[in-house]
C-alpha cells in the first residue's frame, strides 16, 4: 500500500454522525471485483436521488470537493459491519484521511491496513474545521502523521493519538502482506531446515 507521511488538502466538511458501512457502500456493491473501482458506489444511496441522478445537496457533489482527500465527518464514523468495501469505496475516490471524533473499531482498523488514516479528534476541533473549510473554500488542511497533528491554514494545530504499531505501517507503507515479507528470509530458511528435519512434510 502506500505510504503516508503528510497530506495537504482541502477537508470535505461532512456534518453527519453514525455513518455506517452501508451508507458508505451499499452492500448489493459489494459482489463487485476491486477493479470495478468502488468510488463509483461511494455514498450511493445519499449522493443519488431514486432515479439515481446525483443531488445537489450532497457535500460530495459539490464541483469545489472533487480533488479534496480529507473528509470530516462527526461522531461513530464507519460504524456498523465489519465490509472492508467500505475503506475501498473512500480509497478509491482519493480520501486518504478521515477525521471524526470517534470511529467504528473494525472500520478504523480496516483504514490503517489500506493506507487510509483515521484521525481522532474532540468534537469542538471537528467543528472548527468544518467552520473553516465552509467560510474559506480554499482552505487547505495539513495532517502530519510524523509529528502526530492537523494544521489549519491559519497555523491553529491539534494533536492527535495513533497506536505506534500502526504508525509505523502507514509511514512505511505496510500492508499485512509486506509486513509478513519483512520476514522472507527467516521464513525460507525455516522452510530448508523443516524440509531437512522432516523430509516427508515436503512431499
Amino acid at each position: 500500500m502506500d505510504a503516508f507521511t503528510t497530506l495537504t488538502s482541502l477537508a470535505v466538511p461532512l456534518r453527519m454522525a453514525n455513518v455506517d458501512t452501508d451508507q458508505l457502500i451499499p452492500a448489493r456493491f459489494l459482489k463487485q471485483p476491486r477493479s470495478w473501482g468502488y468510488d463509483t458506489a461511494l455514498f450511493h444511496d445519499l449522493r443519488r436521488d431514486e432515479a439515481g441522478v446525483l443531488r445537489d445537496d450532497f457535500v460530495l457533489n459539490a464541483p469545489h470537493w472533487q480533488d479534496a482527500r480529507i473528509l470530516v465527518a462527526d461522531r461513530n464514523f464507519g460504524c456498523g459491519s465489519s465490509r472492508e468495501g467500505a475503506v475501498y469505496a473512500l480509497f478509491d475516490a482519493g480520501f486518504r484521511c478521515v477525521i471524526a471524533p470517534s470511529f467504528g473499531d473494525i472500520f478504523y482498523s480496516n483504514s490503517t491496513k489500506n493506507g487510509l488514516l483515521p484521525v481522532k479528534l474532540d468534537r469542538d476541533e471537528v467543528s472548527r474545521i468544518w467552520r473553516t473549510a465552509e467560510t474559506d473554500p480554499n482552505g487547505l488542511l495539513t495532517v502530519d502523521l510524523e509529528r502526530q497533528h492537523v494544521r489549519l491554514g491559519d497555523g491553529l494545530t491539534f494533536g492527535f493519538e495513533i497506536d505506534p504499531f500502526r504508525k509505523h505501517c502507514l509511514l512505511n507503507g505496510l500492508d499485512d502482506i509486506a509486513l509478513t515479507l519483512e520476514h522472507e528470509a527467516a521464513i525460507a530458511a525455516h522452510e530448508v531446515t523443516l524440509a531437512d528435519a522432516k523430509p516427508w512434510l515436503a512431499k
